[in-house]
């Protein structure tokens, strides 16, 4: 991998990574058709993500700083000093610490106790074709019939543990995070923005804990004769960082008018075109 592919896979990723379309599936895609080839592998791909996440960190840093410092308070019982009150029974802001806590549990577990077949076996872009589209048709179910009323001081711990288990399923390429749980969150009567909002804040911990995970446990990937390099895995991250950026942006803006409805035919779409490049011999099913 040279300084431009590693351009356009930052790009790639900071353009899917908060849309429903599944980053790890784009850059699962985009790396066999590069000229260097192959697929850029499990490690690139979560330590670019904290370049994403990083414009998330940097978007939402004051509902993050309200979050944390709200939970903080109710916890050491400023808030009260019984059981519900340390839950954030009297501040949504603590609540909403605790709902992410609660809602990173299931990728965190499945994440462990999976990670063999996340990085090998379930990179195979059948697999990724059939989450791409059986999902693209889960999200139009859920923008069709979802109430749309609920704001995010209404989520509760039982939605909390769905969205969880929801954002988990992205473990497998095609799926996406965001797809995911805006999806869950649609069909729970969230609004549109909300069910983004909880989405963004949800994967926080999930993609800097991977993202990190990978970096230190995985890192001769990166380095191996083959690999892409510490130095294009560095400029991938940052050029993800701003162009995820301007798109949460755009994103958050578009979805208070739209639905989500060309993001389910765009899944459609990309996942009949992984299987007809993989059937032409243009890209292998399997690095």
């Amino acid at each position: 991998m040279n300084w431009w592919e590693a351009v356009v896979l930052g790009v790639v990723q900071g353009i899917t990574e908060f849309l429903p379309i599944s980053s790890s599936a784009h850059v699962r895609v985009v790396g066999p058709l590069l000229p260097s080839g192959g697929d850029p592998g499990a490690a690139f791909t979560a330590i670019i993500q904290i370049g994403t996440e990083a414009a998330v960190l940097l978007y939402f840093w004051k509902d993050i700083v309200r979050i944390v410092s709200s939970w903080m308070r109710a916890l050491a019982g400023k808030h009260g000093r019984d059981r519900a009150s340390r839950l954030g029974a009297h501040n949504a802001d603590a609540r909403m610490g605790w709902w992410v806590i609660l809602g990173s549990i299931p990728i965190v577990v499945l994440g462990v106790l999976f990670q063999d077949y996340i990085e090998n076996q379930l990179r195979h872009l059948y697999l990724t074709a059939a989450g791409l589209a059986i999902f693209a048709l889960v999200l139009g179910f859920a923008d069709k019939i979802g109430a749309k009323r609920r704001e995010l001081d209404d989520v509760r711990g039982k939605d909390a543990i769905l969205l969880g288990l929801a954002q988990a399923m992205a473990l497998v390429p095609g799926v996406s995070r965001s797809g995911g749980t805006i999806s869950m969150g649609l069909l729970l009567g969230l609004t549109r923005e909300a069910a983004a909002r909880y989405s963004f804040l949800l994967a926080i911990p999930a993609v800097l804990g991977s993202g990190f995970f990978q970096l230190l446990s995985n890192s001769g990937e990166i380095t191996a004769d083959g690999g892409p390099g510490i130095v294009n895995t560095v400029i991938a991250a940052i050029v993800a960082f701003g162009v995820g950026y301007v798109v949460i942006v755009w994103f958050l803006r578009i979805i208070t008018r739209r639905s989500y409805w060309p993001f389910v035919w765009y899944r459609i779409a990309l996942a009949v075109g992984i299987v007809v490049l993989v059937v032409a011999g243009v890209i292998p099913a399997m690095s």
